[in-house]
Order: structure tokens, then C-alpha cells, then sequence
């Protein structure tokens, strides 16, 4: 097909300043497919860089395209023939580890490389811009293809569901486990969907929401409590806790949750800067407290779970707008109480 010169794209000027643009379609590199997106997710750095002009430490300085949570069907293939052909379903990886680097990190976890870069993330200068546009010009490498049978609306939700299964790995084995998961949001949600598939035999989910709660039984939370509820969160005694809800309310209640001996994954991104939590608690009962930071291969995990059915995450996505609708959609998104996922509709 002959692809169009600019395409609708989501962009965030500033702080409060979010608008639908007509971009140009980069042309791609010979190793770069052109992808027309057909769904994305909006997650919670979207909506900071709409809201505070910044996602934790990453502030933005121009104006850049959101997303990263997108599928869609391959429009122009790569020229040197790697990645997918042209009319193929894929899922994106939204992620380029850096290549050599003074910062020492694990080399099988590039997921901690500190000159990684991320679609739709103001963390370096020049922005990355994301993949809320029309058609989306992306390296090839990034490109999933996705089983037959595995509707893109579906898999729409890999990508968060990727930083779930990566946080529940960082549990350790959960098999007939209790476990506590503070924030129900998408991602706290998507946490609970794959506890179930894991074979934890207890899920306890709080959040401060009716609606994030009821979306967690969907999912198999097993019981639910307020956040609100200190002394109900406490007598969890967990094994293991994931925190979710990037409150330091929320870490300190999955210290208090969680039993002698026990871990605790933080993967809510908490502000920055230092936190007040209940440190002597986790010396005394000797806490693991364990970080989680986004994901590496397990994106092809999570294809193939979704696949298969194994993994059952539908009542996550709660609402959907086209494009043209967008500011309605990160409404919607920003408002905990009446949604989870909320996707875009390109």
C-alpha cells in the first residue's frame, strides 16, 4: 500500500495541554516496518506526562506522542527482511536496551540498562516518541507476531500484562500461596490474572475503589478489602506482597501484610525522593523488598498465555474510544473509581 505522508497522533505539549496532531509518517530505516495501529492502551505515564508534564523523573521538554501499549497490523514491511511481513497481527515491544554503558548492570536483564529507552518517554533528550499514531514506524525487532485466534483487542493488554508477569516472577514460586496485592488498578489487576494462572491459592487485592475491586474478583481475587482498612491489611499475614498502587500508603501496608520471611515486590512507581514506611518492620520480620521495573522477553510468555486461554484478563478493559475521542478516553483513565483499561481505538 502506498502509506499516507502524516497520520492522527495523541501528543502531549505540557502539563494539561494534550491534543490529537497530524504527524508525519517517519520513513523507516531498512531493519523498521511501518504498522498501522489498530488499539492502545493508555497507562499511567501517559496520564502523568498529561497531568504533571512529567512521569517521576522523566520531565518533558517538547512536545511528544504518547504510548506504548499498542498492536496492530504490519502496513510496510522491513526492507532487509527481518520482522513480520506485511498484513501481520502483531504486539509491540516498546523497549531498546542501550548498547555498552559505563553503569554496570546484569546483562541478562537489560530491562535495567540505564540508556534504555522506551516508546512514548521523556526520560532522555530528545524525547521517544510513542506509538499513538495511526501508522507507527517502529523497529522491527519490536514486532510480535500474534497466534491465530488471539484478537487484537485482547492482546492489546501484553504489554501491561508483561510488568504483571515480571512483578510475580520477582515473588518467587507462588503455588498455593497467599498473596497480597495493594492497588487494583490496571496493572494490580492484571497482577491478580496472573497469581491465578501461577496457582497462588489465596489472592487478597485491596484498593480504595468499589469499581478496581470488583475488577479484581473478575480476574480471581479471592477477597477483597478497603485500603482504608488498616488492621484487616495487617492480619493478612501474606507470603508474598505486591505493591502496586506507587503510594507509599500502600508499600506500608504490604510491609505490615506480609508475614515473617516474606517478600515484598515494589512495582508501583512511587514519586521521588525519600518515602515514610515502616522500615523496622521489614528488619524485624526479615523482609525481602525486591523492585520490579518493567519486563524483557516475558512479552512472548503472555502472547502465548493469552493464546492458549491460560491467561484470562478480558474484564480488565473496561472502556474504548476512537481516537477522535481521545481526551475523553485519559478522562475516563484518570478516573480510578469508574475504570481499569481504557483503550484507543485507531
Amino acid at each position: 500500500m502506498t502509506l499516507p505522508v502524516s497520520s492522527p497522533a495523541v501528543v502531549v505539549h505540557a502539563a494539561d495541554d494534550l491534543r490529537i496532531d497530524d504527524v508525519p509518517v517517519r520513513t523507516p530505516e531498512p531493519d523498521e516496518a511501518v504498522v498501522e495501529i489498530v488499539y492502545g492502551g493508555i497507562c499511567g505515564s501517559d496520564l502523568h506526562y498529561w497531568t504533571h508534564g512529567a512521569a517521576g523523573e522523566s520531565i518533558l521538554r517538547a512536545p511528544m506522542v504518547l504510548g506504548h501499549e499498542v498492536v496492530g497490523i504490519v502496513a510496510s514491511a522491513a526492507t532487509d527482511g527481518s520482522g513480520p511481513g506485511i498484513g501481520t497481527r502483531v504486539a509491540v515491544h516498546p523497549a531498546s536496551p542501550a548498547g555498552q554503558e559505563a553503569t554496570r548492570y546484569p546483562v541478562d536483564r537489560p530491562n535495567l540498562s540505564p540508556g534504555c529507552t522506551y516508546l512514548g518517554s521523556a526520560a532522555r533528550f530528545p524525547h521517544t516518541d510513542g506509538a499513538f499514531i495511526r501508522y507507527a514506524t517502529l523497529p522491527s525487532r519490536m514486532l510480535r507476531a500474534l497466534p491465530d485466534g488471539l484478537g487484537l483487542r485482547t492482546a492489546a493488554t501484553a504489554e501491561p500484562a508483561s510488568v504483571a508477569w515480571h512483578a510475580v516472577s520477582r515473588a518467587g514460586d507462588v503455588t498455593g500461596r497467599t498473596v497480597l496485592v495493594v492497588g487494583a488498578g490496571p496493572i494490580g489487576a492484571l497482577v491478580v490474572a496472573v497469581l491465578k494462572r501461577a496457582g497462588a491459592a489465596e489472592i487478597v487485592v485491596v484498593d480504595l475503589h468499589d469499581h478496581p475491586l470488583t475488577v479484581a474478583r473478575a480476574l480471581g481475587a479471592t477477597r477483597t478489602l478497603s485500603a482504608t482498612d488498616t488492621d484487616a491489611i495487617a492480619a493478612v499475614q501474606a507470603d508474598a506482597a505486591i505493591e502496586s498502587s506507587g503510594n507509599h500508603h500502600g508499600l506500608a501496608g504490604a510491609i505490615r501484610g506480609t508475614t515473617r520471611g516474606g517478600r515484598v515486590v515494589m512495582v508501583g512507581l512511587l514519586p521521588a525522593g525519600d518515602q515514610p514506611v515502616p522500615m523496622s518492620v521489614a528488619v524485624t520480620r526479615e523482609l525481602e523488598l525486591v523492585g520490579s521495573f518493567r519486563f524483557n522477553d516475558e512479552i512472548d510468555e503472555v502472547i502465548a498465555a493469552l493464546a492458549d486461554g491460560s491467561l484470562v484478563v478480558d474484564a480488565v478493559i473496561t472502556h474504548e474510544y476512537p481516537i477522535s475521542e481521545a481526551m475523553e478516553a485519559f478522562a475516563m483513565a484518570k478516573d480510578a473509581s469508574r475504570s481499569s483499561k481504557v483503550l484507543l481505538r485507531f
